[in-house]
C-alpha cells in the first residue's frame, strides 16, 4: 500500500523532468535548470566533454534578499525597522545560512536514521521489499536535498563576500531537542520511536516551511527555486511518512501508542517554534545593539513564537489516526480554518 501511494503521487505527468535520485525539475526555468546542473555536477563529475550549464552565480541579484523579512518574527519591532538596511540585509543573509544548515541537520539526524532504523526492521508492522525500495529511493533524495542546500549557502558566501560559518551557530532548536530527548530516553524502543516522531513530523511540515520561501517572489531566485525543488521531492516523503506512522501505531501496545504520540507532539512542537538561540548568536555576531530588549519584547507578545502556523499535515494524519483528543496542542486556526 505505501510503495503504490508513494509511486502514484511522485511519477505523475506534470512536465517535469525525472532524473533517478534528482529532484523534479522544470527545463525551461532557469534557475530550476541551474541548481539542479550544479547539484549533479557536484555528485558526479563527469569524464565526457562538459556540456555548457546555467551558472548560479550568474542568477544572483545583490539587489535582493537572501531570506524573507516577511517571516522574521521581530519585523515590525522599532529595533528592526531602524537599522540600517545594509546591516538588515546581512541579518537575512545569516537566516538564510542558518535556514540551510538546520535542513541539512534535520535530513542527516532524523529523516535518514529514521528511514535507515525502518530498514533495519526496528519497528513492528514495517518491512518489506517495496518499502524498502522506497525508503532507499528517499534516502537519496534526502541526500541530494543536503547538497543542494549546502550549494545554495555556497553561493550566497561566495556572492555576499562572507565566509557566514555554520560552525559560529548552534544546533538547530529541533536537532537539539531531538537529542536531549533521545538521550533522556531510558530504553532502546524510546529511543527509536522518537526518531521516527520527529521524522515524521519532519517530513510531513516541511511544506509549509518550504512553501514560505519557495512562494516568495522578492528573495534571490536561487533561494527560493531551491526550496521549490525540495519541496517537491517532499510532498512525495509526506505520503510514506504518513502511512509508516498509521502502521506503526496499529501494533503498539498501549504505553509504546501513547509515547509515540507524545513524541509527534514534540516534535511539532520543536518543529514550528522560532529558534531564539540562532537569531541570538547571529546579533552577537553582529553586535547589533538592542536586540536583547527585542526579543525580549516579542517573545512576552509570543507573537513570534511560532515560525510556522501550517500544521496540516500531522492535524490531518492524527484525525486518521483517531487520537486527536489524546494529545494536547493548540491546532489553532491555521487548521479549523482549512
Amino acid at each position: 500500500m505505501i510503495i503504490d501511494e508513494f509511486n502514484l503521487q511522485c511519477s505523475e505527468d506534470d512536465g517535469l523532468v525525472h532524473l533517478p535520485g534528482l529532484p523534479s525539475f522544470d527545463p525551461a526555468d532557469e534557475a530550476e535548470n541551474a541548481v539542479i546542473s550544479r547539484l549533479a555536477g557536484n555528485w558526479h563529475r563527469r569524464s565526457t566533454v562538459k556540456r555548457d550549464e546555467p551558472d548560479l552565480d550568474e542568477l544572483f541579484d545583490a539587489g535582493r534578499a537572501d531570506y524573507p523579512e516577511a517571516i522574521v518574527p521581530f519585523r515590525d519591532h522599532p529595533t528592526w525597522q531602524a537599522m540600517p538596511d545594509p546591516l538588515r540585509s546581512r541579518l537575512l543573509s545569516w537566516a538564510w545560512i542558518a535556514y540551510n544548515r538546520h535542513t541539512v541537520l534535520a535530513e542527516q539526524r532524523v529523516a535518514n536514521p529514521a528511514f535507515a532504523l525502518v530498514m533495519d526492521g526496528e519497528f513492528p508492522g514495517l518491512g518489506g521489499q517495496d518499502m524498502d525500495i522506497a525508503l532507499a529511493q528517499a534516502m537519496v533524495d534526502e541526500q541530494y536535498h543536503t547538497l543542494m542546500h549546502i550549494n545554495a549557502s555556497a553561493l550566497t558566501r561566495r556572492k555576499r563576500g562572507d565566509l557566514f560559518p555554520d560552525s559560529a551557530l548552534p544546533e538547530s532548536h529541533t536537532s537539539r531537542t531531538h537529542r536531549r530527548l533521545r538521550a533522556h530516553a531510558a530504553e532502546r524502543w524510546q529511543r527509536s520511536l522518537t526518531t521516527l516522531a520527529f521524522a515524521t513530523v519532519s517530513e510531513i511540515s516541511i511544506n509549509a516551511y518550504l512553501d514560505l520561501l519557495a512562494d516568495d517572489h522578492d528573495i534571490q531566485v536561487v533561494n527560493s527555486t531551491t526550496a521549490k525543488l525540495h519541496n517537491r521531492d517532499e510532498y512525495c516523503h509526506a505520503s510514506i511518512s504518513d502511512e509508516m506512522a498509521k502502521l506503526v501505531y496499529e501494533v503498539l501496545e498501549p504505553v509504546k501508542r501513547r509515547f509515540f504520540l507524545d513524541m509527534l507532539v514534540a516534535g511539532l512542537e520543536a518543529f514550528v517554534a522560532t529558534d531564539y538561540s540562532t537569531w541570538e548568536a547571529i546579533f552577537r555576531i553582529e553586535k547589533v545593539t538592542g536586540w536583547e530588549k527585542m526579543l525580549a519584547d516579542v517573545r512576552a507578545e509570543k507573537s513570534g513564537s511560532r515560525l510556522v502556523r501550517d500544521y496540516s499535515g500531522l492535524y490531518s494524519l492524527m484525525s486518521d489516526m483517531n487520537v486527536l483528543g489524546d494529545v494536547d496542542f493548540d491546532w489553532g486556526l491555521a487548521v479549523t480554518d482549512k
